[in-house]
């Protein structure tokens, strides 16, 4: 449990990396939802909450992207390296090989 209640503030950290409202709320909402479960005495509610726990922590590593607005009408999208993937481009005939 402490474990992965570490792992999701360091993806959190990095995730809303220079966003102190995101990284502050983020904080709050992890340690509130820990909190509220502390004493959790059923070995398969806790199974539960921790699989839920690191869905969350992959979706936040794999899905969020910070953006900041630029001006009024333009947004700058700044990736992680981790999101970058290669791009495979579209082929309506696939070849083959």
């Amino acid at each position: 449990v402490l474990k992965l209640f570490k792992l999701l503030h360091r993806t959190r950290q990095e995730v809303f990396k220079n966003d102190t409202r995101a990284l502050e709320a983020a904080r709050q909402k992890i340690n509130e939802e820990f909190r509220n479960n502390r004493d959790e005495t059923s070995e398969e509610k806790i199974n539960e909450l921790l699989k839920i726990a690191s869905d969350v922590e992959v979706i936040l590593r794999t899905s969020v992207i910070q953006a900041v607005h630029t001006d009024s009408d333009k947004i700058v999208l700044i990736p992680r390296k981790d999101l970058l993937q290669d791009n495979t481009p579209y082929l309506d005939k696939p070849t083959k090989k």
